[in-house]
């Protein structure tokens, strides 16, 4: 069930490639349905204004309409709350158990205008065209943080302390419980366990990060901490940058799932082959972009990630190129059986989560099928040769080790075929 509206316009705010500070774009307005832009006059006169992404909102005046059959456009879209944003919406509004929102919806305006400012890449959203408030967190520890995260999952209301400072991270994606927080030079997206966790997840990503990372891999750094006696997975943001006068720039993104220009109720028809096409088409440095998603690709299926869908693959956008971000959100998912499949297709209309199938699409990316094995067996030797000091690192015990181990990571079902 929709919740009324109370909005029916938002201003689009930009950070412009190297500012820090952000400039009005333009304005979102509904018009039935459908949420359409509109670019303001004035940022049509600068010298440097570059569209927010040119295939859905092209730098022309006039209104916009989202492209297909989007309600609104989905470079827009990869910058409003996911699931866990949304749940914490949802208790900082009515405060109920949760399991008795599951059926109600906030408009997309309110989840855009009521979210937190830091949101990932460079735009947020306002309701003045003049002045801009950023909707930002208080400082609160890690462990408040965590105990915040865990009062969401059980419905339970936040204090208003808590309530500001998980709020704050409202705006990133993802349905696992996380949070935005700032230390020193640097920011960082810190994921907590989560009440339904049936083995250590946390622990799990970050040991395929670190793996991922060792293989060579463009990887968003990761470090494991403590809180409350629970691991937090803390990755570092790649879409900031820190000046030496201590001011922040914003990096423009889209993602997979937008640069397919595709629904969110069409993830399931992603391709791998697509992507790689509009990578030959529109990226720079298309060659080196192309081996390293099939190296992910491969990455993801010898650490049991089958959660690899558009959402969780992004670029970055300076207005006339794109360029692949570092990987993030590479989690191994749960797992009894061999059986598995992939989110985005990989192979025509195969999908398997096996290394065979990663080899016939080998021509797709621009490798041979010799390319594509040595790929294969680097990662392999990688993954076998660290698997221990790594596991060390993220003080796994034997039970962990061995859930892990042949079920997510080698799962001997990859291999067949190959």
């Amino acid at each position: 069930m929709m919740i009324s509206n109370p909005y029916s316009e938002a201003y689009v705010w930009l950070w412009l490639p190297g500012a820090t500070e952000p400039v009005v774009a333009g304005k979102l307005e509904a018009h039935g349905k459908k949420l359409r832009f509109n670019y303001g006059k004035r940022y049509l006169q600068r010298a440097d204004a570059i569209s927010i992404y040119h295939a859905e909102l092209p730098l022309q005046p006039g209104y916009i309409d989202p492209i297909k059959n989007l309600e609104l456009a989905n470079c827009i879209r990869d910058a409003a709350p996911d699931a866990w944003g949304r749940r914490v919406m949802m208790n900082k509004k009515f405060g109920r158990k949760s399991n008795s929102l599951d059926s109600l919806q906030l408009d997309e305006l309110t989840y855009l205008l009521e979210s937190g400012s830091d949101r990932i890449g460079a735009l947020d959203f306002q309701r003045s065209p003049t002045i801009y408030e950023p909707r930002c967190s208080v400082n609160v520890s890690l462990d408040e943080l965590l105990e915040s995260a865990e009062r969401v999952e059980k419905g339970i209301p936040l204090t208003d302390e808590l309530d500001q400072a998980l709020h704050h991270g409202s705006s990133i994606g993802g349905a696992r419980p996380k949070a935005l927080i700032e230390s020193d030079d640097k920011k960082f997206v810190a994921k907590f366990s989560s009440s339904s966790d049936i083995y250590s997840v946390v622990k799990a990503e970050f040991i395929a990060m670190r793996l991922a990372q060792l293989a060579g891999l463009n990887v968003a750094p990761v470090t494991l901490a403590q809180s409350s006696h629970k691991d937090v997975l803390l990755i570092e943001r790649f879409d900031r940058n820190r000046t030496t006068d201590g001011l922040w720039q914003r990096k423009m993104m889209v993602s997979a799932l937008t640069i397919l220009e595709l629904h969110e109720h069409e993830a399931r028809y992603a391709s791998y082959e697509a992507l790689a096409h509009l990578i030959r088409q529109q990226f720079a440095d298309a060659k080196s972009t192309l081996k390293e998603l099939f190296s992910r690709i491969v990455f993801n299926i010898f650490v049991g990630n089958t959660d690899d869908h558009a959402r969780n693959h992004a670029a970055f956008w300076d207005g006339k190129q794109l360029h692949l971000t570092p990987a993030y959100d590479i989690c191994p998912q749960s797992r009894s059986g061999g059986i598995a499949s992939q989110a985005m297709l990989i192979d025509g209309n195969h999908r398997e989560s096996q290394l065979a199938v990663c080899v016939k699409a080998a021509a797709t990316f621009h490798l041979s099928k010799d390319d594509a094995l040595a790929i294969i067996q680097h990662q392999q030797e990688i993954i076998e040769h660290n698997w221990d000091p790594v596991c060390d690192e993220a003080q796994c015990t034997t039970v962990d080790k061995n859930i892990f181990w042949s079920r997510q990571f080698l799962n001997p079902y990859i291999f067949e075929g190959l």
